[in-house]
């Protein structure tokens, strides 16, 4: 019998490309999205969470636990959680002092380089690190600690070099200056 190919294939490869092209073009041609912000496509908040869910999920499938008593892990995982929360928190109000809006995909009026951003380029995320961290740490399962390191990974690709292509095309000298002062992260 004759292999007869599907008549959904070329749809299939249309859709594809239709999909496909025009963001690859975009992102190659233009580092401002419609709004006028940075061509951030995920919201970084959800790579993070997800990776909680992730890890969580493992946690209990097929747990990697470290023996740590529980008054250590518990006191750890409170500090860790709550260094996070702060950092985002603090970070999150530069924003809101400056009359900014904190999500990625916003245009940036101003740089904002006081505070946390005096040490990080990237507190917030940072912050967002230590939150999906400190589950782990209280659960005493490695996986979380993989995956707040992974979700920084993530989001370097999908939120961190967008927004500093747009920065720097935005801001020029002023942010140039500033990426030679400050580290990404820490």
């Amino acid at each position: 019998m004759k292999h007869r190919p599907s008549v959904y294939q070329p749809r299939a490869l249309l859709l594809l490309a239709g999909c496909v092209l025009p963001c690859y073009t975009c992102r190659v041609s233009n580092t401002q999205n419609a709004q006028g912000g940075a061509r951030v496509r995920i919201p970084p908040p959800l790579i993070f969470l997800g990776f909680i869910v992730l890890g969580v999920w493992l946690h209990h499938r097929r747990p990697l636990v470290v023996a740590i008593p529980p008054i250590v892990r518990h006191v750890a995982a409170g500090l860790v959680g709550a260094a996070g929360a702060a950092l985002v928190a603090t970070s999150f109000n530069w924003f809101r002092r400056t009359g900014q809006n904190a999500a990625p995909w916003k245009p940036s009026p101003t740089l904002i380089l006081q505070g946390p951003y005096k040490f990080s380029r990237n507190p917030m995320y940072l912050g967002m690190a230590l939150v999906v961290l400190a589950p782990g740490v209280w659960m005493s399962d490695l996986w979380l600690a993989i995956f707040a390191a992974a979700s920084l990974i993530v989001v370097r690709f999908t939120a961190v070099l967008p927004e500093e292509t747009y920065l720097t095309e935005r801001f020029g000298e002023s942010y140039t200056q500033y990426l030679a002062k400050v580290r990404r992260w820490l």
